[in-house]
């Protein structure tokens, strides 16, 4: 029997890679975009509070998504914030924040939440994918999927194989654990 949750994104790109992983689940994923205010915290706070906020508006259960990319030399910066460093330094601004630190060292994030409605605890799964921050290769189109080398293969995130990039990735590792999680829940 297929499953149905609300996945609160307005990122086309993130929709996607999560239908794409929990295809083959049977769960069907149903994108809705709100405006949710992002707290300022760890990357676990700002992916609770997010979701909690998203379950009120909704009225009912659901999922957000918060990633992170953290830079060994920089103690865990940028962090949450990765998606405002994108925006206003772009892929060359990343690699300009590491001259002069012995390690381009980076671990991506992902953290999904689940929210089974209002005022209730959102539940949290992170996945974490090692690897290093180095000049832009492949697409830019996604993010920072073009600066960010995962240490599996050599290869950025952009150069991957999607199916390839969707069996090892940050995103892959938290909605397993959240795939494994809700078959533990009645439909």
């Amino acid at each position: 029997m297929t499953r149905s949750l609300v996945f609160v994104t307005g990122n086309a790109n993130k929709l996607l890679e999560v239908q794409a992983i929990l295809k083959v689940h049977d769960i069907e994923v149903e994108a809705q975009a709100l405006d949710i205010p992002e707290i300022q915290g760890t990357t676990l706070e700002v992916s609770a509070a997010k979701c909690r906020a998203a379950a009120k508006l909704i009225g009912g259960p659901c999922i957000t998504e918060d990633t992170a990319l953290v830079f060994k030399a920089m103690n865990g910066l940028p962090g949450p914030y990765i998606k405002d460093f994108m925006k206003n330094i772009g892929h060359a601004g990343l690699n300009a924040m590491l001259v002069g630190f012995p390690t381009k060292a980076a671990t991506a994030i992902c953290t999904f939440a689940y929210s089974p409605g209002p005022d209730q605890d959102p539940i949290l799964f992170v996945g974490e994918t090692e690897g290093e921050i180095v000049q832009p290769r492949g697409s830019t189109h996604f993010g920072w999927d073009a600066v960010f080398q995962a240490s599996i293969n050599g290869q950025t995130f952009a150069e991957m194989d999607p199916t390839f990039k969707n069996s090892i990735s940050h995103r892959y590792k938290a909605l397993a654990k959240l795939v494994e999680y809700l078959g533990q829940l009645p439909l």
